[in-house]
């Protein structure tokens, strides 16, 4: 089943607001699982459109939703940066400590 591109990005806009709301609940889980969901929908929506173009219309609806999800992201980096601060020192470094001369 083909969809329309702009569905695509619909439902990257979505899962990026499930994506804030599970971030805004400090459900790291649920975000981990919602990445990945937008990963495949990245994916698909890169294989469709080899195939599709937008008109313009589509264009500025694509432009507004890129918008909101970059938005969308941004947010919830700024909830996860406490978190991953918190993993970072939960665990060892896994890296070699290297001195700068």
């Amino acid at each position: 089943m083909s969809h329309n591109l702009i569905d695509y990005y619909k439902a990257i806009e979505s899962t990026s607001v499930q994506m804030l709301t599970a971030a805004r609940m400090e459900n790291w889980d649920e975000v981990v699982r919602l990445e990945g969901a937008c990963a495949v929908l990245i994916e698909q929506l890169r294989h469709e459109s080899r195939s599709q173009v937008l008109s313009a219309d589509q264009r500025a609806e694509k432009n507004r939703i890129m918008l909101s999800i970059l938005r969308y992201d941004a947010q919830i980096r700024s909830l996860a940066e406490p978190w991953l601060s918190s993993m970072e020192d939960m665990m060892p470094s896994q890296l070699p400590s290297v001195t700068l001369h």
